[in-house]
């Protein structure tokens, strides 16, 4: 019995390496390394003694088949180079796949976001967690969630949709804003604020690359929204103003930065009416609406809102006092956002090849 079970083993297996055989004669006979003939006469051999039911035929002709096979239709290992060039094309193909849905990254090239982010920053963007945009289109197959207050965001600004900018999400579709003072009023209510530094804030700021770094004075405030809690510069003598406020109730003179302007001709900030720059067509950007609410009022009170228009965001710079935002040029479209800020992941002064200036104790910090 156990006889006649080992014939019958013996014989399937045989079988199975005959189809094989023929099978890669058939298919790939130009790439058996010169042995297809080889091969053909060893499955010839095996094939004739299975039909003649000759089994020591079948035993003797089944190692060289079986050898032959194994080494004819096993898949031929891969070269170094080829393993590497495999390897680098995966990487480049995932990293390029996060790049156009995932992650981004991105570099700060201005002061309007100091003190949250600096010149040379570099940050990563979760271009995801907005929803799953098409790569290289503003189009959004389907929204996770829209953009929340107190969120610092990257955007293809609408006068101008080949440049990236970075702000802070400070109202939503719907909602008012005011700045009166350097205060800024959302539906009304004045967003908390306090003073951090007074007459020993400075920053070092430039206008463009290779220009001179030069010393700039501020003061620093810290404002809370929503549960994000972050740091804004302003002019530095806000705390000198803020305290002449408080003793006399009122100040002589509006601020440059307050918005509305009150001295203006009260039309929504836009593409095609900014307040201090070209007219640009924006197809996809809402203009908004100016409302008065108080006629009469002294000049650090409140008396005409913005309100922002459905689907788009109020974005203004930390650095109240050196940014150009929403203020001048109106809100922004949602579906002109590539994604909120995550961390910083490289951040340096300068980058030579003799100096590179890294600022250690930025680079890992998360943008809040």
């Amino acid at each position: 019995m156990r006889a006649a079970s080992l014939d019958r083993r013996v014989r399937t297996e045989a079988q199975a390496l005959v189809r094989d055989a023929r099978a890669a004669l058939n298919v790939t006979r130009d790439n058996l390394r010169g042995k297809a003939s080889d091969l053909a006469s060893a499955a010839d051999e095996v094939a004739a003694a299975l039909a003649a039911n000759d089994g020591l035929r079948v035993r003797r002709g089944l190692p060289r088949l079986d050898v032959l096979v194994d080494e004819l239709t096993k898949p031929q290992p891969k070269s170094v180079a080829r393993d590497y060039i495999e390897s680098i094309g995966s990487a480049v193909l995932i990293a390029l796949a996060l790049r156009a849905m995932v992650l981004a990254a991105f570099e700060i090239p201005s002061s309007s976001m100091y003190p949250t982010v600096e010149i040379n920053d570099h940050i990563f963007v979760n271009k995801l967690i907005y929803g799953l945009q098409i790569p290289f289109t503003t189009t959004k197959l389907f929204q996770w969630r829209k953009p929340r207050r107190g969120e610092v965001i990257v955007f293809l600004q609408p006068c101008t949709t080949d440049r990236d900018y970075i702000k802070r999400v400070i109202a939503t579709e719907g909602q008012s804003v005011e700045v009166r003072c350097n205060v800024v009023y959302v539906d009304g209510k004045a967003v908390d604020n306090e003073l951090v530094q007074g007459d020993t804030c400075s920053y070092e700021d430039r206008r463009d690359v290779g220009d001179p770094w030069s010393v700039t004075r501020c003061s620093e405030y810290r404002e809370r929204v929503d549960g994000h809690d972050y740091d804004t510069y302003h002019d530095a003598d806000r705390p000198r103003r803020d305290d002449l406020l408080a003793k006399r109730g009122s100040l002589p003179s509006a601020n440059n930065h307050d918005f509305p302007r009150i001295d203006g001709t009260h039309t929504p900030p836009s593409c095609m009416h900014q307040a201090d720059g070209e007219r640009f067509e924006s197809p996809n950007q809402q203009p908004g609406e100016i409302v008065e609410t108080k006629p009469v009022a002294g000049v650090c009170e409140q008396q005409m809102h913005y309100v922002v228009p459905k689907g788009h965001v109020f974005a203004m710079g930390d650095n109240r006092s050196n940014s150009t935002d929403s203020r001048s040029w109106g809100s922004v479209p949602i579906e002109n956002i590539r994604g909120k800020a995550l961390f910083i992941w490289l951040s340096y002064r300068d980058w030579t090849v003799a100096h590179w200036g890294l600022r250690w104790s930025r680079m890992g910090s998360f943008v809040e």
